[in-house]
């Protein structure tokens, strides 16, 4: 069957956005469209230019014989501070404050739309290129640590904080809680990470880190390197965390019944202006190099 151009492009889009970190050969293209090599390298030169014109992401091309081309998720500054300004809106409201300082924030973190937002924007500010695992603390960070994980292309790995039986083997520890300074203990089955693994931590919210710290420390227990933390929320007070190399989305100050929060803007990379880790090779390139297999 032959397809419009309007059709293959349309369909590229969809297949690359829905697989974000992905290498797809031109084989696959050429294959499922019944077309050629040549035709299908100026369809995706198309996607490209147009991804990056509307800053929905960066479609970068790789050269050899495994080459191809993947779509990466990219957020800009300017999209980062309106959809941040939204939560904050949403998060000052005193309605939200709980006993003890807390805030009910379950509507916003279980929200599909939002926490895959969240999920693009730790992807674009966290560099997870030798990164092997996304790791988080069971239960609120579960939803935006796996949205972050689908745009690093990245298994999730569950940190509990009860033994489960069904899981096997674990190694267990303790750590203070930050919140609430009383010691409490996490579980990981010793089958979860492969040995040597280099981890992505993701969490909800951050008040002295202890939770964090606790986690980097087990990740040491296994012989894990963490090569990047974010959060979500973290707290203004205490000034000092214990921990120290992280970003965190929203700054948040709660005094008596009166929110402060505010987008932290400092954590932004302008992805649509600095180079890209990944090598961006010109898509004749990678057509030529290809067509030698």
């Amino acid at each position: 069957m032959k397809f419009k151009r309007t059709e293959r492009i349309g369909a590229i889009v969809k297949i690359l956005s829905d697989n974000p970190n992905k290498i797809f050969t031109l084989s696959h293209f050429t294959n499922q469209f019944n077309a050629a090599k040549s035709t299908i390298s100026e369809d995706l030169l198309v996607v490209k230019n147009v991804f990056e014109k509307l800053e929905l992401g960066k479609v970068i091309t790789i050269s050899g014989a495994a080459g191809g081309v993947k779509y990466i998720p990219k957020t800009s500054k300017a999209e980062n501070e309106e959809f941040l300004l939204d939560l904050c809106q949403k998060i000052s409201d005193p309605s939200r404050i709980l006993s003890g300082g807390f805030l009910y924030l379950i509507d916003l973190i279980y929200n599909p739309t939002i926490v895959s937002k969240i999920g693009k924007i730790m992807a674009s500010n966290i560099d997870y290129a030798e990164a092997d695992y996304v790791v988080t603390m069971e239960t609120k960070g579960i939803p935006m640590a796996l949205m972050t994980a689908k745009a690093m292309n990245l298994p999730l790995v569950i940190i509990r904080k009860d033994i489960k039986v069904s899981e096997g083997p674990t190694l267990s520890m303790t750590y203070v809680s930050g919140n609430t300074s009383k010691v409490e203990s996490m579980s990981l089955p010793r089958k979860a990470l492969k040995p040597d693994s280099k981890v992505i931590i993701i969490d909800d919210f951050m008040r002295g880190g202890g939770t964090i710290k606790g986690m980097i420390d087990l990740m040491t227990e296994f012989g894990a390197e963490v090569v990047g933390t974010g959060v979500f929320i973290s707290t203004t007070q205490p000034e000092e965390k214990m921990v120290k190399n992280y970003i965190s989305l929203i700054e948040l100050d709660v005094q008596g019944d009166k929110i402060s929060v505010q987008p932290n803007l400092k954590t932004f990379k302008d992805e649509y202006k600095n180079e890209d880790h990944e090598e961006n090779y010109d898509l004749e390139d990678v057509l030529d190099d290809t067509d030698e297999e």
